[in-house]
C-alpha cells in the first residue's frame, strides 16, 4: 500500500533506495510506530532520507501521498475498533481524568466501553456539542473534534483550533536547506562557515582550560592558563560582477556579500563588469575617476588569499577573447589574459555564477570562462553550490 509513497518519493527528487523502503516497511511491521500520524512522519523521514538537502522534498513528497491523513472520520472509527487493548489502556493513562477512568470501571472494563463507543456512533445522528465523551466537539475527549486535548486523535475536523497538531510536513521548515533552490543570507551563512582555517590571534583572554588543569595539577595551586581566541584566518578577496545582465540578481549578490562579511574577518572586495579588465572599483557606482588598477590589486593581495569571482559570466565572446572587446571601453587586453594572470595569483580561485546551472551551456561565454579558470571552478548559487566551492577552496 505504500507503494505510491515511494514512488512519490522519486518524483519529488528523494533519492531514497529499494533497500531503504524495505527498512522503512520493516519498522512499521515491526510495530514502531501505532496510530500515530506524526510518530509516522518521522520514522518515514529517518528511514527514507539520507541528506538534510531532501527534507523538504520529502516533505512535499509526503503531503502529496497522504493529504488529510490527520483527520479522522466519524466512519472511519467503526472501522478502526480492533484497536490493541495495551494500546487503549496507555491511551487512556494520558488522557483521562480519575473521575472518567472511575466511569470506565463502572461500565465494566475496556470491552464494555468498546461497545458503548461503537453504539455512541450509531446513535449520534446529530451534532454534539461540549462535553468530554469520547465522540464530540468542543469537549475534552481525546477523540472528537474542535475540543482541547493536546494530543488527542481528531474524529471529522479538518484543522487545528490550538495549534497543537500542527503538520510538522506542511511547515516545509528545511526549505531552505533543499540543494537545488536559491537561498538566502541565512543558508549561505551556512555554506561558507565550511571555509575555515583557524588560527590563535590576538592577546591571550581566552581560558585555556586543559592548560589551566595540567599547570594547577603540576604546581599544587591554582594557576590560571589563557590563550589568545581561536578566529577565522581565511583571507578572501571577493570580486562582483555589476550593471547589465547582473541586474537580475541583485538581490542574490546582496545577501551574498552579507554573508560574506559575516563569516569572514579578512574580505576585501571590489566591482568588475562582465570580465576582469585592467581597472576595478571599489564602489559598485563603478567612477572613471575612482578606478583601482588591477595589476595593483594582484600585487596587494599574495596567493594566500582565496579569490572570489561572483557573476553571471554572460556577455559576448570578444569581451572574453579579444582585445576591444569590452563593451564600456577600449581593452588593450583580452580579458581571458587577466582571467589568466588571477588564476595564477591566487590558485584558490572561484567562480560563483548566480544564473542557473542547466542554463550555462546556452552561453558562449560562460563556456569560455570555464574552460580558462577550470570548469569544477565555476559553481551555481545554491546551497550545493556553495557547499562544493567552499570545498574546493578549503
Amino acid at each position: 500500500m505504500f507503494l505510491p509513497f515511494f514512488e512519490e518519493l522519486r518524483r519529488h527528487g528523494v533519492p531514497a533506495s529499494p533497500r531503504e523502503f524495505l527498512t522503512f516497511l520493516g519498522a512499521l511491521d515491526a510495530g514502531l510506530v501505532t496510530y500515530d500520524v506524526d510518530g509516522f512522519y518521522y520514522l518515514a523521514r529517518a528511514s527514507l532520507v539520507k541528506n538534510e538537502a531532501h527534507i523538504d522534498r520529502f516533505d512535499q513528497a509526503f503531503a502529496a501521498s497522504f493529504a488529510g491523513v490527520e483527520a479522522i472520520p466519524a466512519e472511519a472509527v467503526l472501522d478502526a475498533l480492533n484497536l490493541p487493548e495495551d494500546w487503549l489502556r496507555r491511551m487512556a493513562e494520558k488522557h483521562l481524568t480519575d473521575e472518567e477512568k472511575a466511569e470506565i470501571a463502572s461500565l465494566g472494563g475496556f470491552d464494555k466501553l468498546m461497545e458503548t463507543l461503537r453504539q455512541r456512533l450509531k446513535e449520534q445522528a446529530g451534532r454534539h456539542q461540549g462535553g468530554s465523551k469520547w465522540i464530540g466537539t468542543a469537549g475534552t475527549s481525546p477523540f472528537g473534534a474542535y475540543g482541547y486535548n493536546p494530543e488527542g486523535v481528531r474524529v471529522g475536523q479538518d484543522a487545528s483550533r490550538h495549534q497543537r497538531a500542527v503538520k510538522v510536513w506542511d511547515k516545509r521548515e528545511f526549505r531552505d536547506l533543499d540543494d537545488t533552490r536559491e537561498i538566502g543570507t541565512r543558508t549561505m551563512k551556512v555554506a561558507l562557515k565550511r571555509l575555515r582555517q583557524w588560527a590563535r590571534e590576538g592577546a591571550a583572554e581566552e581560558l585555556d582550560l586543559d592548560g589551566t588543569i595540567r599547570s594547577t595539577a603540576r604546581q599544587g595551586f591554582l594557576d590560571v592558563k589563557t590563550r589568545p581566541e581561536r578566529r577565522n584566518a581565511v583571507r578572501v578577496l571577493l570580486l562582483l560582477d555589476v550593471g547589465g545582465s547582473m541586474d537580475a540578481h541583485v538581490s542574490m549578490v546582496e545577501e551574498l556579500f552579507s554573508a560574506a562579511r559575516t563569516e569572514f574577518k579578512h574580505l576585501e572586495h571590489f566591482y568588475f563588469h562582465n570580465c576582469l579588465y585592467e581597472f576595478l572599483w571599489r564602489e559598485n557606482a563603478r567612477r572613471w575617476n575612482a578606478r583601482t588598477p588591477t595589476w595593483d590589486v594582484l600585487n596587494r593581495y599574495g596567493p594566500g588569499w582565496k579569490c572570489i569571482f561572483v557573476g553571471d559570466a554572460s556577455m559576448s565572446p570578444y569581451e572574453v577573447a579579444v582585445p576591444g572587446g569590452a563593451n564600456e571601453h577600449w581593452n588593450d587586453e583580452a580579458g581571458k589574459v587577466w582571467l589568466r594572470r588571477a588564476l595564477a595569483q591566487w590558485p584558490d580561485l572561484l567562480w560563483i555564477n548566480p544564473m542557473a546551472e542547466k542554463y550555462w551551456e546556452y552561453t558562449q561565454s560562460t563556456a569560455m570562462i570555464r574552460h580558462i579558470i577550470g570548469a569544477e571552478r565555476m559553481v551555481p548559487l545554491t546551497l550545493d553550490g556553495l557547499t562544493r566551492g567552499m570545498k574546493l577552496l578549503g
